[in-house]
């Protein structure tokens, strides 16, 4: 295991205050309207495979890949992923169970239903990985099952944003914020993780992209007649310099950061292409509304959010943006 990813850190400190923050914002949020079912028991059905899509994107810059499929949903839509699928705290839901996945009215998953009608069955959870897939998640406050156990035979579409987690993507920022600070001119953090010669965090994207194939062909197996969309992640970085200290990250290691977000997104398109699935690019369209940008036209929040939202996640505005280019796809 990489030594970034043993390390205990603030970071996941602040991430239980947040769970308890979420819990009592139940108190304040009213429900979702799109229809929400709890996730459902698992089940095997072996059948035909998602439909084929069109060339991947080369790039997250690449225009969004959609499928020859139905062009809107013909059942249930189903959220799977973390944190960025879950929306967390957007406000929380007050039907989410557990709460500790921090699922919002907010997200994009229910936006999407929503405006497609149908109803939406929620498994996503903040911090999950791949391996939260096929085993159960305990967060701070409750265990989220397996989240393929939510899928069921006729399920319409299924969407999954996945990966940020398993890079180790929280720790990682919390130590270039860290870092920042011993040399604020310079790139601490990619020297740190590039040492010794091999780039730890873009090894770890490419490790990951096998996973993502075996998660698919899961989801595949278990929601035969569903179309399959992965979804990409949104712009964080500013596409040239920083905004030291307001998000004490160095320009340096913005731009490193940026490029491994970029080999995330080109990863999950690639395997979306592969299994004959949907990606869809949510880079593009988020780009120049990143953390440093006004509050006003920001997507992705800092360190210190401006708006309800976890650090380095997506706030409403890039909620909506990122089920805005889901419906595009999906209505083609």
């Amino acid at each position: 295991m990489a030594p970034y990813a043993k390390r205990v850190t603030v970071w996941s400190s602040s991430r239980g205050w947040l769970a308890a923050a979420g819990v009592l914002a139940v108190l304040l949020t009213t429900g979702c309207h799109a229809t929400t079912t709890p996730a459902r028991a698992a089940r095997s059905n072996l059948g035909a495979a998602a439909t084929p899509a069109d060339s991947p994107a080369d790039s997250p810059a690449a225009a969004s890949q959609p499928a020859s499929a139905s062009p809107t949903a013909t059942g249930p839509v189903v959220a799977l992923g973390d944190s960025y699928t879950a929306g967390a705290l957007l406000p929380l839901s007050p039907h989410a169970s557990p709460p500790g996945c921090l699922r919002s009215t907010k997200a994009y998953p229910v936006l999407v239903a929503q405006a497609l009608g149908a109803p939406l069955t929620e498994a996503a959870c903040a911090s999950a990985g791949v391996k939260n897939m096929t085993e159960p998640q305990k967060t701070y406050l409750g265990t989220n099952p397996a989240q393929l156990s939510a899928l069921a035979p006729d399920d319409g579409i299924v969407l999954m944003t996945l990966g940020g987690d398993d890079t180790g993507f929280s720790n990682v920022l919390k130590e270039c914020v860290a870092l920042s600070f011993t040399r604020p001119s310079g790139s601490p953090c990619e020297a740190h993780y590039t040492q010794g010669g091999t780039d730890q965090l873009a090894a770890s994207v490419t490790a990951d992209g096998p996973k993502i194939a075996q998660a698919l062909a899961a989801i595949a197996a278990r929601a035969p007649r569903a179309r399959i969309v992965v979804v990409g992640y949104p712009d964080m970085f500013p596409q040239s310099g920083g905004c030291w200290p307001a998000v004490p990250i160095t320009d340096g290691d913005i731009a490193y950061l940026r490029g491994i977000e970029v080999k995330l997104n080109a990863m999950l398109a690639d395997e979306a292409a592969a299994a004959g699935d949907t990606f869809v690019n949510t880079y593009a369209p988020t780009t120049g509304h990143d953390f440093c940008t006004p509050e006003s036209v920001r997507d992705v929040e800092g360190l210190l959010p401006g708006s309800l939202a976890l650090p380095f996640h997506p706030n409403a505005r890039g909620q909506q943006a990122m089920a805005d280019a889901v419906l595009n796809a999906v209505k083609r």
